[in-house]
């Protein structure tokens, strides 16, 4: 089994915490993103994974040079080889994928590494494809699926009116990666490219009519990582998943000086908390020092140091200094204060 991730968006909705790192490599809970993507579905399709390939942008569109190794090294520790592919032009879903046509072959799960989901689904090897799903209330702006008899008919994209509630997430299953592979060469032969790019969506409609079933993955929560408040709600929601399952997420080393932590939290290595209560659904990375305030419902990444402050909702990025006493501040590009 292998894992493709197209991650080659520069992230320009979640700045400016994408300024200086792909939104994939965001950390949340103390993980990245792409790296609990990959982990989540690797217990999901339970298989053993030979490989995982990312696609990545240029370091021109603001891909740092050491990218390449914070990937390999993701697939390392799951025990797969890592494979590191560039999309120099954005050109549709199935573009990027073709970028890894070198690694696109047997069984494969397609991801994109936007998003992070929660399931408790079992994959059917035995079937053509799978395609996860999450019920939405307003479908109009996904692609969504139509169903008979437990298998997929239909691919919608962004219904004006309604045809299913049920949204694609992101997150594919092929049994044959070189059929799926033949059919995105035929897009780019071709030009066929309706939307103006090369779309997955017209690779899943050729193969169904070619007589390929696909059947939908369900999760039960879908988080979305695009906006800084989904972001910070998402952080939420895996804290609260990684706390119900008894994980402990704060670092042995952490200093507390007349400091409380609130479950669930995450709190990495090197932290000091002085007069300052934390939680709940509060991440703070590692090497951070944080005195004389209170944070709840944050994600703050590495190297921060917070003072006098009283945050809720608040995203930090890494090496940011921030106090609270002050009202006179200097910030990057794209910064929002509310």
């Amino acid at each position: 089994m292998k894992i493709i991730v197209p991650m080659a968006g520069i992230g320009s909705r979640l700045r400016p915490h994408t300024l200086t790192i792909p939104k994939p490599l965001t950390v949340i809970a103390g993980k990245p993103i792409v790296q609990r993507l990959v982990e989540d579905i690797t217990s999901v399709v339970n298989q053993k994974i030979e490989e995982i390939a990312f696609i990545i942008g240029p370091a021109s569109k603001g891909f740092p040079a050491n990218t390449e190794e914070k990937l390999k090294e993701i697939a390392t520790k799951l025990g797969a080889k890592g494979s590191v592919y560039v999309q120099n032009e954005a050109l549709g879903t199935a573009h990027a994928i073709h970028c890894a046509k070198e690694s696109l072959s047997g069984p494969c799960v397609v991801a994109f590494a936007d998003t992070l989901f929660k399931a408790d689904f079992t994959l059917d090897a035995n079937t053509d494809g799978a395609i996860w799903v999450k019920q939405v209330e307003d479908p109009s702006a996904f692609g969504v699926v139509k169903l008979k008899d437990g298998v997929i008919t239909d691919f919608v994209e962004k219904p004006k009116n309604f045809v299913s509630d049920l949204a694609i997430i992101g997150i594919y299953y092929f049994k044959d990666g070189d059929k799926v592979r033949e059919e995105i060469q035929n897009l780019i032969d071709n030009d066929i490219r309706p939307s103006g790019e090369f779309q997955l969506t017209e690779v899943l409609e050729s193969l169904k009519q070619q007589g390929a079933q696909f059947i939908p993955g369900k999760v039960d929560a879908w988080m979305d990582c695009g906006k800084k408040d989904p972001t910070v709600d998402t952080n939420k929601q895996v804290l609260g998943f990684e706390h119900a399952d008894g994980n402990n997420l704060v670092a042995k080393d952490v200093v507390l000086e007349n400091s409380e932590i609130i479950q669930p939290c995450f709190v990495g290595e090197n932290v000091v908390l002085k007069n300052t209560k934390i939680g709940p659904f509060v991440s703070i990375g590692a090497n951070s020092v944080v005195e004389d305030s209170t944070i709840v419902n944050s994600l703050i990444q590495s190297n921060v140091e917070i003072s006098n402050a009283n945050l809720d909702n608040a995203m930090i990025g890494n090496n940011a200094k921030y106090n609270g006493n002050y009202t006179s501040v200097s910030i990057g590009d794209y910064t929002e204060l509310t």
